[in-house]
């Protein structure tokens, strides 16, 4: 029997351990190369199914309209494709968010909501599409939704939608979040931008696995320094415990720690000061891995 509701759905965020920009498509679109790495920091989306086929969010949000919000839109997506190619009318369903991601930061909430979407509805509707099905939906929807339904840490290129599973070391995370959130076109805009580093090969994971703390940098880092001071504030202040750098396109800032101790000591200096998280580094998506493992 298929259920009438999934409750305390996990959209994790994730941390870009480096981001390098590469080079840059004629349509404008960056090449990239970075390493996606997911951690136990999560949104929770409460779905449940409604008696007509609208789709409605019932939480109320003062910085994304409703039309504009990436879980409305991916429902919406999923329920037109499953009624597309498989000729079957689905009901429509309220969509409850629990919004802990803030926007701005880079962590990838909005695509992470997406994905969770993405899943949790094709398992509610039935609609038994695999996640390679999933992820051409989740590209129409932005270039980190294919990360999140692949569901493990995982090496992206192109423009972050070509992905090869990697495991990364068990760590944790303190994460700064400045007072600011920096749109993302404003970053890759930027005529200071460097758009030439030097591409990795595979060949040299196993080096970025024993340097994690070193490996590569953030492209973006620089230009969004100088666009918010805020920024270049929480990396000097975090570097002073090891290699802080910020994440995505900002502002969130983050540095690995061996073990959740030491984490929590550096947080706790922080906190007087800054917006601080401590987080642990996941290897799989918690809601992918558990509905990919129903029924075992």
């Amino acid at each position: 029997m298929i259920p009438e509701c999934l409750r305390n759905c996990p959209a994790p965020a994730k941390l870009n351990l480096f981001l390098h920009v590469i080079g840059r498509r004629q349509d404008g679109y960056h090449l990239l190369e970075t390493v996606f790495q997911l951690i136990d920091f999560c949104d929770y989306l409460h779905f449940t199914c409604r008696n007509d086929h609208l789709i409605k969010r019932v939480t109320s949000s003062e910085q994304i309209p409703e039309e504009d919000d990436l879980a409305i839109r991916a429902a919406k997506l999923l329920q037109k494709e499953i009624f597309r190619q498989k000729g079957i009318p689905v009901r429509g369903v309220d969509i409850e968010i629990e919004k802990n991601i803030p926007l701005g930061g880079g962590l990838g909430g909005g695509s992470s909501d997406a994905a969770t979407t993405l899943m949790a509805l094709n398992h509610l509707w039935n609609g038994g599409f695999e996640t390679k099905d999933l992820i051409s939906m989740g590209v129409q929807l932005g270039a980190d939704v294919p990360f999140f339904l692949v569901g493990q840490n995982a090496f992206g290129t192109g423009i972050g939608d070509k992905l090869t599973p990697v495991n990364t070391p068990d760590g944790w995370f303190v994460v700064i979040k400045p007072p600011v959130a920096v749109p993302t076109a404003l970053i890759f805009r930027s005529n200071e931008l460097t758009r030439n580093t030097e591409p990795i090969k595979m060949a040299n994971f196993p080096d970025f696995c024993k340097k994690i703390n070193h490996f590569g940098r953030n492209d973006l880092q620089v230009v969004a320094m100088k666009l918010f001071p805020e920024i270049r504030k929480a990396v000097n202040e975090l570097s002073q415990f090891g290699n802080a750098r910020m994440t995505g396109s900002g502002a969130c800032v983050f540095c690995r720690f061996a073990s959740e101790t030491e984490a929590r000591k550096v947080a706790t200096r922080l906190s007087s000061r800054w917006n601080t998280q401590v987080v642990k580094g996941l290897q799989n998506h918690p809601l992918k891995y558990l509905l990919d493992n129903m029924g075992e």
